[in-house]
């Protein structure tokens, strides 16, 4: 037979099989989205709001969902198992699925009596019995105030915390100004003294333009270099280095937790964010989290990723509202593999931006949005405290009750200043049932527990 004939033969067989297999596929897939759309399923939550027509609800993953359900007798703190059809998609809060029903149980608790919807296998779960316990014998005031990192006050500190006692304290630069090593020390040893379960005593010390501690020369020789400053010099090598060197001054000064690094990529040096991060490409900026994450282990200070979902080149929502509108595509390829990398070196800490993020949650920022912290417990698989950035900033000062808002979001930690109306707020929530005490319940223990595995307590430990 001609060459030329049995070449075509053969190009039309291979079109043939090609078609086939796409139909058949297709045909697969149609009766598979069929099925799935078809399926029932349960899932076990714990109600967190009731708005309407909307039952909000989180699962033991920390993951939130949204549902429509109308004419329901739940209350918040209901632990509930709801019927559906279909699957969930845990990448958005509101989900389309039809509601089949859903009753009450009662809450199963482990041998130790905690509950079971609290035990995610996260990175402090070693600590959980201790939290527990300890959790056990505090008032309602003592636990709302274990949710709060409070902005240091500029008069009557001490006091302040002995009558609050405050989950921690934010230090900046003018609280650090003109002391000894020796005064901070004290500072600091004064506060911890007062405090029934020791506090978090936090910094941004990241380098180069913000340096809360370094910028006083009796405490250190030397401001410490931005992360480019460090990079260009001497490549990650160097940045391990001033991460040891970092640690050591701070803890030695009492200070326990570093709001820093920003792993946010940004190599445009016209971005806000552009000085205070490592001015690299995603790559190498996910190495620096890494980098930072794995050479803090073991020294007394906790360190943060910020700015999740990745800041971008946003303006600064320390002066007003910042919408981002980069496509949820580029978010994800671009800007969530450093957070990646520092959850896998066991970050402990995540900072959420203020950013109102569109293709992610169009109507909230991102500090405040369901849909921004279900995509980093769920799809980074983050287990450990996610904190606000400051709800002072002029992007959400202006929100009303964003302190209740940024619980129910998913936020475990929220920095605030003006800590009497974030715990007026989150009490007017309670009296009111917008939330249960339970919320304030699970999410006080997950801070304890963070500070056992810190190494801040240690009684009752066996």
């Amino acid at each position: 037979m001609n060459k030329k004939i049995i070449t075509v033969l053969s190009i039309i067989g291979i079109f043939i099989v090609l078609g086939s297999i796409t139909i058949i596929s297709f045909y697969n897939k149609r009766n598979n989205d069929n099925i799935e759309e078809k399926t029932e399923n349960t899932m076990t939550a714990t109600v967190m709001s009731l708005d309407t027509d909307i039952l909000t609800v989180q699962d033991s993953n920390h993951i939130i969902y949204m549902f429509n359900v109308a004419d329901n007798n739940l209350v918040p703190g209901d632990v509930i198992e709801i019927n559906y059809k279909g699957s969930l998609d845990k990448n958005k809060t509101l989900q389309d699925n039809d509601v089949l029903g859903y009753n009450t149980i009662a809450v199963d608790k482990t041998d130790d009596g905690i509950p079971v919807e609290w035990q995610d296998n996260g990175i402090f779960k070693d600590y959980y019995r201790f939290a527990y316990d300890k959790l056990e014998n505090m008032t309602i005031d003592e636990k709302i105030a274990q949710l709060l990192l409070v902005r240091y006050p500029d008069n009557n500190p001490i006091s302040i915390l002995e009558k609050y006692q405050f989950g921690g304290y934010v230090f900046f630069e003018k609280d650090f100004s003109n002391k000894t090593t020796n005064e901070v020390k004290k500072m600091m040893n004064e506060l911890q003294n007062v405090a029934k379960i020791p506090i978090l005593t936090a910094v941004d010390e990241e380098g180069g333009t913000v340096v809360r501690v370094s910028s006083n020369p009796n405490l250190a020789s030397e401001k410490f270099k931005s992360p480019r400053e460090l990079y260009t010099s001497g490549g990650f090598e160097a940045i391990k280095e001033d991460t040891i060197k970092k640690s050591l001054l701070l803890a030695n000064l009492g200070i326990n937790l570093n709001l820093a690094p920003v792993v946010d990529v940004s190599t445009n040096p016209s971005d806000y964010m552009y000085k205070r991060a490592l001015g690299e490409d995603t790559e190498l900026t996910s190495t620096y989290a890494k980098t930072v994450i794995s050479a803090s282990k073991g020294l007394g200070v906790s360190y943060t990723l910020k700015h999740f979902p990745g800041y971008g080149n946003n303006a600064d929502t320390h002066t007003g509202t910042v919408v981002d509108n980069r496509t949820y595509e580029e978010i994800v390829k671009n800007d969530l593999p450093p957070f990646e990398a520092g959850i896998e070196a066991k970050a402990e800490a995540i900072l959420i931006s203020h950013n109102t993020v569109t293709n992610i949650d169009a109507t909230n920022p991102a500090s405040l949005s369901p849909s921004v912290h279900n995509l980093l417990r769920n799809e980074l698989g983050f287990t450990g405290i996610i904190i606000t950035d400051d709800l002072a900033m002029g992007a959400v000062s202006s929100i009303d009750d964003a302190t209740v808002k940024a619980v129910l979001a998913g936020n475990d930690l929220i920095i605030t200043t003006d800590y009497e109306e974030s715990i007026n707020s989150i009490k007017r929530a309670l009296e009111n049932d917008t939330i249960d005490e339970s919320l304030i319940d699970k999410l006080a223990f997950r801070v304890i527990a963070w500070k056992y595995y810190k190494g801040l307590i240690y009684e009752n430990q066996k």
